[in-house]
């Protein structure tokens, strides 16, 4: 393919390899694929320099459809690697099912993710009408399976399974609705993730037969995957990171420490092609990666380049990333998985988090352990009040469809973000998140976050605020016994809110009256006019 022409800024950085790359093991090549230029370069000092924008502050609350061919076998998330774990429940199902994966692997599963019943149009239609103000979905999995018609991954849903391009599909539907749209990719990480793959059976009677990890194309001869090469897709031609062997080493070295088997440049370079594809196709406004910090960072500047393509095709586009400095925190946008902080973040921030499990889990459906709608608003509230957003995922089965509790889920949803919605967009955080024992209670976060179980206990003795330039917003995590409410933080005399209250507006219901005393604002709700939670609307 002939190179495209540098611009200057390009020339200069390839020209220039010890001052902008010498930190850098593993530089990308731009053979193909070249970094969009304009005010932004791919370093810290210059990404620093970029905003997260307002309109993302004022969306609040996205819809995620994380989805991809690891749904076929309904055993949830990573079982793309756990189907390679003997003895795991993944491995015992898919061996019980479709055979020993020496036989039948994951490349094998990929023909049987069909989506024959999805229809992107009516799911986006329906995730706007329960509130999504953004609409994120799945570019590629750690499994390494682009959900598009790829010019640089063979292996993708246009040429397999679905013989679609899920991207386009998802993309038409969010413009025709209006919804900002997000692309997660995840595929950096398939280098490690799929080593399990190269294993093979210590116990049994496959014992020592190796998996198909370790296939080559020319295995593939008269196979339904002659001409592919599954070494494009597993990624294995590379000796085992330290500690292979041990399934839970993986988690101390996805920031490519610890001893993980550095990434080849080769491999680095087409997950970056691979987005700058994608990202100029599609033109998403977010860009997500399940990393630490950004992509093979700090041993590649991939990443880096990915976020300055970004920002200097669209100003207003935001990209994520996890466990992040203070530092990384003016150029990225802060993402915290299942969990929050608690409390008040300056620059916005998002948690992502899911309804189960991120792909779909049969089981969970089964064993009736999705959350609750109420769960999911009480987790909005506390999260916008400390001036963050929610991605929720809503995890499709592998035909296109969620199932009838999801359903349900996102009707209670509907009901409860109707006439309470106002209380979350375009709002921003009071001088305090909230009051109440969880509101006071020290909860950390682990890694990337992880803490929502501390949360779990919430009731209506917590109330949280956000305000917009009328109105301030106190919505308790549930409704009190006989309806009496007191908001502390609004007691008589309080510094923060001198005005005097005489009355509220509870939001789906209408004026109450309220007294201030020197316990607090007190007002006596009427019988819930909602299953979930009451918001008060004081006017400022």
């Amino acid at each position: 393919m002939m190179k495209k022409k540098l611009s200057l800024i390009s020339l200069l950085l390839a020209v220039l390899p010890v001052a902008a790359q010498q930190s850098y093991r593993i530089p990308v090549s731009e053979e193909h694929e070249q970094m969009q230029t304009g005010r932004y370069l791919p370093t810290w000092e210059s990404l620093r320099t970029h905003q997260t924008p307002e309109w993302f502050r004022n969306v609040k609350f996205g819809i995620w459809a994380h989805w991809g061919p690891q749904c076929v076998e309904g055993s949830g998330d990573w079982m793309a690697r756990s189907m390679y774990m003997e003895g795991s429940r993944e491995y015992r199902w898919h061996v019980e099912h479709y055979g020993h994966p020496s036989e039948f692997g994951f490349k094998d599963v990929l023909p049987l993710f069909r989506a024959e019943n999805w229809n992107p149009d009516s799911l986006v239609a329906r995730y706007k009408r329960c509130g999504a103000q953004y609409f994120f979905v799945l570019g590629n999995h750690h499994d390494n399976f682009d959900l598009w018609d790829s010019q640089y991954q063979p292996w993708n849903s246009q040429n397999i399974g679905p013989r679609r391009d899920i991207l386009e599909g998802w993309a038409q539907a969010a413009r025709k609705y209006g919804l900002p749209l997000g692309i997660s990719f995840h595929a950096d990480h398939a280098w490690t993730w799929y080593e399990p793959a190269q294993r093979y059976d210590l116990e049994g009677p496959k014992a020592g037969v190796w998996y198909d990890g370790n296939l080559t194309k020319e295995d593939g001869q008269g196979k339904w995957w002659e001409g592919l090469d599954p070494q494009m897709l597993y990624q294995q031609n590379h000796p085992m990171s330290k500690g292979s062997w041990d399934n839970s080493a993986i988690h101390g070295q996805w920031d490519w420490s610890n001893g993980a088997c550095p990434p080849s440049r080769e491999f680095v370079t087409n997950f970056y092609d691979r987005t700058l594809d994608a990202i100029n196709r599609y033109n998403p406004d977010l860009v997500y990666f399940d990393v630490t910090v950004l992509p093979f960072y700090p041993l590649s500047d991939c990443g880096l380049r990915i976020a300055a393509h970004m920002y200097n095709r669209n100003p207003r586009s935001v990209v994520f990333g996890k466990i992040l400095s203070e530092e990384q925190r003016q150029a990225l946008t802060w993402d915290v998985e299942r969990g929050a902080p608690n409390e008040i973040i300056p620059e916005p921030w998002q948690t992502c988090n899911c309804i189960g499990n991120w792909h779909y889990r049969t089981s969970v459906y089964e064993n009736n352990r999705y959350k609750s709608a109420a769960t999911v608003v009480r987790q909005l509230v506390d999260i916008v009040s400390k001036n963050g957003n929610l991605l929720l995922s809503i995890p499709l089965r592998a035909d296109g469809t969620y199932d009838d509790k999801e359903a349900r889920i996102l009707d209670d949803l509907e009901a409860w973000m109707t006439p309470n919605g106002e209380s979350i967009f375009n709002t921003r955080p009071w001088v305090r998140f909230g009051e109440g024992p969880v509101a006071e209670r020290v909860i950390a976060m682990n890694a990337q976050g992880f803490n929502d179980g501390q949360y779990a206990d919430i009731d209506w003795q917590d109330i949280r605020f956000n305000q917009t330039d009328k109105y301030l917003y106190a919505t308790a995590m549930g409704w009190p016994p006989e309806g009496r409410l007191v908001i502390r933080s609004l007691a008589k005399g309080n510094p923060d809110f001198r005005k005097r209250i005489t009355s509220v507006h509870l939001l789906g219901y209408g004026r109450l009256p309220a007294r201030q005393t020197a316990e607090g604002l007190v007002v006596q709700l009427p019988e819930p006019v909602n299953q979930i939670a009451p918001v008060l609307r004081i006017r400022k």
